[in-house]
């Protein structure tokens, strides 16, 4: 009973993804339909998760209905279905065999439903099945930017170099790293000061990349088109973070650290640290499995390490997404610095290749292996997993764009936990004493300063109005592109 709900679960996904992609719609757009995360509705379409029926019938009012019964009946699938999810994860029976530890012979029997996988087995099983799904592909993106300009002249670089109009910039008379003012949109920030030898910085941290990105975007550059500008400049490069998005499961942090610790790898770095956080926002004893796990590989402090970490539960901890539900189950980062950065920059714009670039640098520092007979590691073979993680198919992947637009989630986020208390307090303190709402007085009488008038015309502003005079906007849906005035 139990696998032929399986094999329902399985053909119901595949039935929800052939007409999700007959109706043309991407798992995004669907998925934002039916207010659910892509990650949910990905789980859904491969079959490892059952909608339901509130979900099922939304489903169905968007992509038509269904009879999972008649799609079971009109199927012939072996009771397990192992074998169709092979076959459609691309995987042989001796790579899926070696990947479980068992002979294939062993494997066969088992998608013949000549013999019962123990629980543990079916759980692999269902693992690395999910892990080779063909949908679960990996993405490398930039997650850090932070470069020096020589040149005090902070309003040339933010319209000739950012391509941003220099009068919707917030200019704060405050930075960091010694620098004395700063213009900011967001999160994409420029500091400068009068010192000829600091020059201007630029810092973009997470968010202000997928910022920057939409300008990028509307101005029909890329990634490679702004770093070969910034060489022009003479930018020097401080620091350059490349994230590589695992959204299947490919890293298993805390057995990473584990081979680590018993030295299944071979590597350049002479350090590890493995972290376990959580313990101190835990607020119950049975979130203990959310703790997330975070491996560093190298010190810190050098020019390059790397950090491996599990995002998924980064995102239960900032957002609350339960750790089921997120769309990026782990993070390989590589953080760069100085010579390093210049250097994975100059591969990256010879190549255009952000999988050679950032595997390439992998590959140079570590490796980890799957134990053999004898101490000597140079006759042990690659981790299985690891192998297909690092490239063995000699994938090419493009820098992926993630464009968000600047919004004041941060501000509403601290308006919803410190200050939305307080006015509650006051309106229900005035109902108590039968007077007045007070709040309403209270926030119709603030004065707004130059700085919050500076964000509301930002955030009015139409995003061709936003690019300084010589770029252009670059309507990615219609390819047309327009001057802008």
């Amino acid at each position: 009973m139990e696998n032929l709900e399986k094999v329902m679960a399985l053909e119901a996904g595949k039935d929800i993804r052939e007409r999700r992609k007959n109706s043309g719609l991407t798992q995004e757009q669907l998925a934002e339909l039916l207010g659910i995360s892509r990650g949910h509705l990905n789980y859904i379409e491969k079959g490892t998760r059952k909608p339901t029926e509130e979900l099922l019938q939304k489903l169905d009012s968007f992509l038509g209905s269904y009879e999972a019964d008649a799609i079971v009946e009109e199927a012939e699938l072996p009771e397990s279905g192992i074998r169709e999810r092979r076959e459609y994860d691309g995987l042989t029976q001796e790579q899926l065999a070696e990947l479980l530890g068992i002979s294939r012979e062993h494997l066969n029997k088992i998608e013949q439903g000549m013999r019962k996988p123990s629980e543990e087995l079916a759980q692999r099983i269902d693992y690395f099945l999910d892990l080779y799904d063909p949908a679960a592909k990996l993405e490398i993106l930039f997650d850090y930017v932070r470069i020096r300009f020589p040149t005090t002249d902070a309003d040339a670089i933010v319209e000739e170099v950012l391509g941003i109009k220099l009068k919707y910039m917030l200019r704060e008379g405050h930075a960091f790293f010694g620098y004395a003012s700063q213009y900011v949109f967001g999160n994409i920030k420029l500091m400068f000061s009068d010192d000829e030898s600091m020059g201007c910085l630029l810092e973009l941290q997470g968010k202000g990349c997928r910022e920057f990105e939409t300008f990028l975007e509307a101005q029909g550059r890329t990634w490679c088109d702004f770093l070969r500008m910034v060489e022009e400049r003479g930018g020097v490069l401080k620091r350059i973070d490349l994230a590589i998005n695992d959204r299947a499961g490919w890293l298993d942090v805390p057995a990473l650290a584990e081979k680590c610790r018993r030295e299944e790898c071979q590597t350049l770095f002479r350090a590890f640290r493995n972290y376990q956080s959580g313990e101190l926002i835990r607020m119950r004893e049975e979130d203990r499995d959310l703790m997330g796990n975070t491996l560093y590989l190298g010190s810190t402090k050098s020019e390059i390490y790397f950090c491996i970490y599990e995002k998924d539960y980064e995102q239960y901890v900032k957002t609350g997404t339960p750790v089921e539900d997120a769309d990026i189950k782990n993070r390989f980062e590589i953080r760069l610095k100085d010579d390093r950065a210049k250097h994975a920059v100059d591969d990256l714009l010879e190549h255009e290749d952000a999988g050679a670039t950032a595997f390439g640098i992998i590959n140079r520092y570590v490796c980890f292996l799957k134990p053999g007979e004898g101490e000597d590691k140079r006759s042990w073979d690659l981790d299985p997993v690891w192998a297909r993680f690092i490239g063995e198919e000699r994938r090419r992947l493009k820098l992926t764009s993630e464009p968000e637009p600047y919004t004041l989630e941060r501000t509403k986020n601290w308006i919803r936990h410190q200050v939305a208390p307080s006015f509650k307090m006051l309106r229900l303190l005035s109902e108590i004493r039968g007077e007045d709402d007070e709040l309403e007085r209270i926030i119709e009488e603030a004065k707004l300063s130059p700085q919050h008038k500076k964000i509301l015309k930002q955030q009015r502003a139409e995003r061709r109005e936003l690019l300084a005079d010589g770029y252009v906007d670059f309507d990615p849906e219609t390819g047309e592109i327009l001057a802008v005035s």
